[in-house]
């Protein structure tokens, strides 16, 4: 796991010495060394976190030939299988025993192809020299982030956003079409940033360069292809299929550990390792902290777990660093949680395992189940849900209001993901006419939910989750939040031949009334105890709703919602106000409050102080 910076492109000033700078504002992601390659077109720079071939695998790793080079951030667990056939029908000799030579060798013979043969999680840079051209590309799922940008005919690229402010190139501005977005979802949900005119790529993708045309191309879509099958030959597939990916997601030189929550995902990972050192944080507030089960667990199958609680004072001392590492403003409140586990697990080892991903593959969240009175009122006719919305929203509160009010609208039109914090119009009714914006969320969802208009709702939402919610935030927050520690995250479920498997469920074996992930914890239970294979899906839960309501924490919000920047994007009375009534506990506003004051303390990492 490693970070790599690199731009395309000439201009008055040292190249050598902007390429290092750049370098340099990464090296969290890199501590072990660094390399860089610069001729008169291009600059490719890297830092490594050693993992696979210790002594070898330092980057850029350039050709027997001379005539290519590469830069890598990841792992291919399939490297081996790929050394073998190059050696064996292309008389492939290797200078290392890296994963990322096997990269460039398969390039050398298969050209735009290889990103399709890697099994892993990837991105990556591969330069020819001679033709000075670039070919690149993302992993299926977007576990390895990948930026890039053309301003002032340089095309600049790097593992994180905040490498690109060393480049004398690069001209930082808030891109106002992505704001309301993130207001909406709590991160930006498309291949657009908060930086005006930065873009990521986007997972499944690989691009090519040759100084003029940057040329994307989609190598991977999620697609979904169910079969009927009996239900013990699922949980059988599920059970072997995963081990497989567990097994080869601990190829490694150097020590794996594993995050360990109280529920099924990293419970079944660490079950399946059994490692030396498992990590768990939790907060000190009744129903916020699960570590008392990962500790069980550990004495159950004989694991070391080390823990840590967060304190409300750690917890907002840090929010300004977790923002400044996410690269965008992030709301997502686990990210502090995540932040502070890798800061736990850094201190013994530079890999851990982690479950991110099986909620999306095996219909995991309690949205996914149509259940209970929601679930039979969504039964009546639309029309007629419409007109009882109507009537509802003219009235004072009463129970079942808010029911009627949001099952207004078909699933198309309401169904945004895992983190829906404002809809269109509140999100404009707080910003300031000049970040006002006629986009709405539904011009984000309807892309994808017109690519599976022929499946159940189910496959609908586990689509969107998988292409916006999945790269856009949880994997995000997962790379920037333990590369800020210089540790490698793996995540086994996230592993292609783990999809190939999940696309075929039925949906009966994901859900039903009242259960997620049915067939998954039925797998599960031949590696841990029915209490933690069946335990509802918590996730870090993060106490804010509680602290906020504190005067030293509403103060120092409040302070930063006063501030005079706060203006040129918000309404400040409308701010200072959810703040207050959220106090006084007439109503609950954490979530719109934070999302705001993430944006805003992003604002000042980025915009202020730098």
């Amino acid at each position: 796991m490693c970070g790599f910076v690199g731009y395309y492109g000439t201009g008055d000033y040292n190249r050598e010495k902007v390429l290092d700078e750049m370098g340099e504002l990464i090296v969290h992601r890199g501590p072990d060394s660094k390399g860089s390659y610069v001729d008169d077109k291009a600059a490719l720079g890297f830092r490594r976190l050693s993992i696979i071939d210790l002594e070898g695998g330092t980057q850029p790793i350039h050709s027997a030939d001379g005539k290519h080079l590469i830069i890598f951030n990841g792992e291919v667990y399939n490297y081996k299988e790929i050394r073998k056939e190059l050696t064996e029908k292309h008389g492939a000799v290797f200078q290392t025993n890296s994963d990322t030579e096997a990269i460039l060798q398969a390039y050398k013979v298969y050209g735009e192809k290889t990103a399709s043969m890697l099994r892993g999680m990837f991105s990556f840079v591969i330069y020819d020299k001679e033709k000075q051209t670039m070919y690149g590309a993302r992993d299926y799922f977007g576990i390895k982030p990948f930026y890039y940008t053309n301003m002032n005919d340089t095309f600049i690229f790097g593992s994180e956003i905040k490498s690109f402010l060393a480049h004398p190139s690069f001209q930082k501005e808030v891109n106002k079409d992505a704001l309301k977005l993130y207001l909406i979802f709590q991160y930006t949900p498309t291949k657009e940033t908060m930086f005006k005119d930065v873009y990521k790529l986007e997972p499944g993708t690989y691009f090519t360069y040759d100084g003029k045309e940057f040329k994307e191309t989609r190598y991977f879509d999620f697609k979904y292809q169910v079969k009927k099958r009996g239900f013990d030959e699922v949980v059988k597939e599920i059970g072997k299929t995963v081990q497989e990916s567990v097994d080869y997601h601990q190829i490694s030189d150097v020590e794996v550990g594993s995050f360990l929550s109280g529920g099924v995902d990293s419970s079944y990972i660490a079950s399946s390792v059994k490692p030396m050192k498992t990590y768990s944080v939790g907060f000190k507030v009744e129903g916020f902290d699960e570590t008392v089960y990962s500790q069980e667990l550990c004495k159950i199958l004989n694991m070391k777990n080390a823990k840590k609680e967060i304190t409300p004072d750690e917890f907002f001392d840090i929010l300004p660093r977790v923002q400044y590492q996410s690269d965008e403003p992030h709301a997502n409140l686990s990210a502090v949680p995540l932040y502070f586990l890798s800061q736990l697990a850094a201190k013994d080892v530079k890999v851990v395992l982690s479950g991110e991903g099986a909620d999306e593959m095996f219909g995991g969240y309690d949205s996914y189940i149509d259940s209970g009175v929601e679930g039979a009122y969504r039964k009546l006719p639309l029309a007629l849900r419409r007109k009882l919305g109507k009537w509802a929203s003219k009235k004072k509160y009463f129970k079942g209001r808010e029911l009627m009010m949001r099952n207004t609208k078909t699933l198309e039109d309401s169904y945004v993901g895992q983190s829906y914090i404002m809809d269109n119009h509140e999100a404009d009714a707080i910003l300031s006419k000049e970040y006002q914006s006629k986009v709405r969320y539904q011009d984000v969802t309807k892309p994808y939910f017109d690519q599976v208009k022929d499946l159940d709702d189910l496959h609908k939402k586990m689509f969107l989750d998988m292409n916006v919610w999945l790269p856009h935030d949880i994997l995000l927050k997962a790379d920037k939040m333990t590369m800020a520690h210089s540790i490698e995250l793996r995540v086994p479920y996230l592993d292609r031949k783990v999809w190939n498997l999940a696309r075929t469920l039925e949906s009966k074996q994901c859900v039903d009334g009242k259960n997620t992930k049915i067939a998954f914890r039925t797998a599960a239970l031949a590696k841990i105890p029915m209490e933690w294979a069946k335990r509802k899906k918590l996730g870090f839960m993060v106490p804010v709703r509680v602290w906020m309501r504190k005067e030293k924490y509403y103060n120092q919000i409040k302070t930063v919602f006063e501030k005079d920047f706060v203006s040129e994007f918000f309404k400040k009375d409308i701010l200072l106000k959810w703040l207050e009534d959220h106090k006084n506990k007439k109503g609950n506003y954490q979530r719109k409050i934070y999302t705001v004051y993430s944006f805003l303390l992003w604002y000042e990492q980025y915009f202020v102080l730098r």
